[in-house]
């Protein structure tokens, strides 16, 4: 269980990776939109407006999934705790059923 669980945390890690690296991505792309724009002297005042609006939209994205990284780590290291704790209960369990098992075969039953 703990593997799915790691499994599947290391599944959202990477996606969140890959979604962040497309979002750098695509703030190159537009970075170099925009030198070509205004390389070329086009609406120049425009597009920087409409890159620097859209760059403030990026950081704070960016932001938020570097956030939201950070707190599917902790998850992911409180799900390895708590299912270290279930194993060592459900180990526990077994140990005394082993031990009432013995007391019952120790101990006579009077009726």
């Amino acid at each position: 269980m703990a593997s799915a669980s790691s499994t599947s945390a290391r599944s959202l890690f990477a996606d969140s990776k890959m979604r962040l690296a497309d979002r750098v991505q695509v703030n190159v792309n537009n970075v170099a939109s925009l030198a070509r724009h205004i390389i070329k002297g086009s609406k120049s005042s425009e597009i920087i407006m409409h890159s620097a609006r859209n760059f403030a939209l990026q950081e704070h994205a960016l932001d938020n999934s570097e956030a939201n990284l950070k707190k599917l780590q902790l998850l992911h290291i409180h799900f390895g705790y708590q299912y270290d704790s279930i194993m060592r209960s459900a180990q526990q369990i077994e140990e005394v059923k082993e031990q009432v098992r013995a007391m019952q075969r120790v101990t006579p039953s009077f009726i």
